[in-house]
């Protein structure tokens, strides 16, 4: 049977940064370099582990863990929070490294990049040449601590799979040479993708491996397992073809918030929404964008829930548009009780350019340039260096954090 593999030369290239979160408090700390620690929303024992570092990880530490259960498998257990300056920082080198080798740099997460190398003149040297430069100028450039996995394909689908075949530190290429060793060695799970509630439907039409899912035909994928489009699309990835190659348009930002102390007090309310707004506005501003939509959403101490969104008929970019507009949501809550957590997002999003159409400096343009000016200030000089009045003393109240995704 025609396989229909994709036979050209590998031009995608997927880099994923070892156990990054605590792998760069690692490197700007000497004395915790080898040994278990972990990188945790809180440092509580009820606080969740984000990053355990390669060490924990031989220990059974994993991601998701309270600190707690890391500490009844090694008492001895480091917990450290995030220092999101130095994350940040590293982010903004590893990027700049892969730009030397091609335009084409698209971060994935805060410690994954896909380079495509299909245009670039970088290709003839070779991309496992290219990966094991580019794991060399990270130790040299970043520091000597900090590792990489590099996965290299015909598709991010294969590049992604290769990159998690010898962690940590690993450099593999997969192609239709090598296909279907590789899918031998892998389960259903180890694909991008594929969770349980996928591996129980593959597994209801006697798919049970990746080489099974590899040699089922085009037909049934479509008609029997996925009924649709995306049975053929996956049939055409796990062949190395590039059906994922697309930048999905941004429809809204959000930031929450979980309480550390749970409260009913209006006034901490309003200034803890006031720097998820200022937290909102400026990564809303950043994209060059304004929002018309604003959601709330509050869990309540009992553990019920309320939200409600809203558009309005203007456009808003400020951080005190974005928090007047989510305070009229606010106070339209049936009853006040106590709240654990908050949420807040912007949608409906148009571009920034759409609001400035005189020819001489409005209203609309001087808030826009006094927003990206204080943006700026607070970019160079660290966060909240200038903030709301309403945001006196709360430099602790919501912590920085590194989003997980794009």
């Amino acid at each position: 049977m025609e396989m229909f593999y994709n036979k050209a030369k590998p031009t995608i290239m997927h880099i994923d940064l070892n156990s990054c979160f605590a792998t760069v408090e690692q490197q700007a700390h000497p004395h915790l370099r080898g040994k278990p620690i972990v990188i945790a929303a809180y440092p509580t024992n009820s606080g969740c582990i984000l990053a355990p570092s390669i060490e924990a990880k031989k220990l059974g530490i994993k991601t998701g863990m309270r600190v707690g259960e890391g500490k009844q498998l090694f008492p001895d257990l480091i917990v450290r929070t995030a220092d999101t300056v130095l994350i940040r920082d590293v982010h903004k080198k590893f990027k700049k490294i892969c730009l030397d080798y091609s335009p084409d740099v698209v971060p994935k997460s805060i410690d994954e990049v896909v380079i495509n190398f299909s245009e670039t003149t970088a290709l003839k040297r070779g991309l496992v040449n290219i990966g094991s430069e580019i794991k060399k100028r990270f130790r040299e450039e970043i520091g000597e601590w900090i590792s990489c996995n590099i996965g290299i394909g015909t598709n991010r689908f294969l590049a992604k799979t290769a990159a998690s075949l010898h962690k940590p530190d690993g450099l593999d290429v997969i192609d239709y040479k090598n296909l279907e060793i590789t899918y031998q060695k892998l389960i259903l799970t180890n694909l991008t993708g594929i969770n349980t509630r996928f591996e129980f439907r593959l597994n209801q039409v006697g798919i049970y491996t990746p080489l099974d899912f590899l040699k089922t035909p085009d037909h049934i994928l479509r008609k029997v397992v996925f009924k649709g489009i995306t049975g053929h699309y996956w049939f055409l990835r796990l062949r190395g073809h590039e059906i994922d190659d697309f930048k999905s348009e941004r429809k809204s930002f959000g930031q929450d918030y979980a309480l550390v102390k749970k409260t009913k007090d209006v006034n901490e309310l309003k200034r803890i929404i006031m720097k998820l707004s200022e937290k909102m506005g400026r990564r809303l501003r950043e994209s060059e964008n304004c929002a018309s939509g604003f959601h709330l959403g509050l869990i309540y101490d009992n553990w019920t829930y309320w939200h409600k969104g809203h558009k309005f008929k203007e456009y808003s970019y400020t951080t005190q548009e974005l928090f007047s507009k989510i305070m009229t949501i606010f106070s339209q809550q049936p009853s006040l009780k106590t709240i654990r957590k908050v949420a807040v997002s912007c949608f409906n999003l148009q571009p920034l350019s759409n609001m400035t159409l005189n020819l001489f400096e409005t209203s609309v343009e001087k808030k826009l340039a006094l927003s990206k000016a204080l943006d700026k200030i607070n970019d160079r000089y660290g966060e909240y260096v200038i903030y709301p009045g309403l945001m006196m003393d709360m430099n602790n109240t919501i912590l920085d954090r590194i989003a997980f995704g794009k």
